[in-house]
């Protein structure tokens, strides 16, 4: 182990660390309305599916890595690939991934808190989602709490600052959301929703549905751009990673379950549109807490624990591109928390800015800059990113089968089987394949 690392305190900071990481904007925000808009259950069955069966073993793999070489995504390659190899060419992209994930999510993190504020300070009457994204004092604002809350966290050392910060967090995240689900499950006509989200309707299931899953399935669990590698590196060789990724997605997908059962039972309570997209957690939140007796207590106690979901990503990938522009530059954490948040700041005013003061259509009628991050992230250097690691990791003319299966197998718990070699090998990367040439063929480009 590199002696001069920091590393994690104990293995419940690892765990929860790095599902905090996975869980945020990506299981609440977006796994909802994915849902509505794929059927429903059909969509819930197929997205379990693709976290076992592609989900897993990438995170073994990323978690590998970053263990083997004790070094961020731009170091990684450099320790394990072989003389004369270029695979550390990726190190680069998986930097311009997590800065280019930054560019919108701290933007969407501004928006939960300031739904929260909204709430907190009883203004709730009217909050509208359309309102607050063409508002571009809002936008700046909340856009630098965001930023300035994330950095200055990891001023502190890691173990002082995150570790500690995200095990609260992530305990008082679960609490708020099983009080809020069981507020939800018994609300009038709750069981018609529950029956829409927890009952498979197999006719809905279609590509565009299998494609829909296995995309959410990196982006909530922020696989393919190193995030879960940097957390690898932080951990000690005690325990086997199989053991610790399934750990982490149990935790990563009760959390997206648990969501649904706060959202859609209140949207047949309420006769709202389950299919509202992006603005389904806003409009329909708001709408049903400003409905319900107490409202404005149980929305402040919601777009609280979202802030919390959405904060643990943006601490974790904030973490990330710390861990890499430190490596490269030797700056202390201060200063490099300062630059790191400037230049982020500074890419995301596109996405703040970009429904009111800047906008650009970079796609068809609608889009905007959150999407054209988003299509850089989730649509590209995420599932390419995955299959880096399933090509590196599996094939000789990378670190090779052998070695991956000696680190993953590192330590007490679950291990890597044998048998699944043709899955990690073989299955990863097609399934990636297909999915990424589906995806950018039947993207809405116009």
């Amino acid at each position: 182990m590199d002696k001069n690392r920091e590393h994690l305190a104990s293995r419940l900071g690892f765990i929860l660390l790095s599902a905090g990481c996975a869980i945020g904007c990506g299981n609440v925000w977006k796994f909802p309305w994915m849902t509505g808009q794929f059927g429903g259950g059909g969509f819930v069955l197929v997205y379990i599916i693709c976290l076992l069966v592609l989900g897993l073993p990438v995170m073994v793999m990323e978690f590998a890595m970053g263990r083997a070489s004790q070094a961020s995504p731009l170091g990684m390659y450099q320790k394990l690939e072989k003389p004369g190899a270029k695979w550390h060419i990726h190190g680069w992209f998986a930097l311009l991934g997590n800065v280019a994930l930054m560019a919108f999510y701290t933007v969407v993190t501004g928006w939960m808190i300031y739904y929260f504020w909204m709430f907190l300070t009883g203004k709730n009457v009217g909050l509208g989602f359309v309102e607050m994204i063409t508002n571009p004092g809002v936008n700046v604002i909340f856009l630098a709490i965001a930023v300035v809350v994330g950095f200055g966290i990891l001023c502190f050392n890691l173990q002082g600052g995150l570790e500690r910060v995200t095990k609260y967090m992530m305990v008082i995240l679960l609490v708020l959301m099983i009080v809020l689900a069981v507020r939800s499950c018994t609300l009038p006509n709750a069981a018609e929703g529950l029956k829409f989200y927890l009952v498979p309707d197999f006719t809905k299931i279609n590509g565009s549905v299998v494609v829909g899953a296995m995309n959410q399935a990196f982006f909530t669990l922020s696989l393919g751009i190193g995030s879960m590698a940097i957390f690898g590196s932080y951990v000690g060789k005690e325990r086997s990673l199989m053991g610790e990724s399934v750990n982490v997605i149990i935790l990563d997908t009760v959390v997206a379950l648990v969501a649904g059962l706060i959202i859609f039972p209140a949207c047949t309570s309420y006769n709202m549109e389950v299919g509202a997209g992006p603005g389904l957690l806003f409009n329909t939140m708001a709408t049903v807490f400003n409905n319900m007796p107490g409202g404005r207590w149980w929305g402040a106690l919601f777009f609280l624990f979202m802030v919390f979901a959405a904060m643990s990503t943006e601490l974790a990938v904030f973490e990330n591109i710390l861990a890499m522009v430190r490596e490269k530059t030797k700056w202390s954490r201060p200063k490099g928390s300062i630059i790191c948040g400037i230049v982020i700041f500074l890419l995301a005013l596109t996405t703040a800015l970009g429904y009111s003061k800047f906008s650009f259509q970079p796609f068809a009628e609608g889009s905007a800059w959150l999407d054209f991050w988003d299509f850089i992230v989730s649509t590209n250097l995420l599932p390419i990113g995955a299959l880096v690691f399933a090509l590196f990791c599996c094939n000789k003319f990378g670190w090779g089968w052998d070695n991956f299966l000696a680190e993953a197998n590192a330590g007490k718990g679950m291990k890597v089987k044998n048998w699944m070699k043709p899955i990690f090998r073989f299955v990863v990367p097609v399934v990636v394949i297909f999915l990424y040439v589906y995806g950018l063929v039947t993207f809405a480009w116009k």
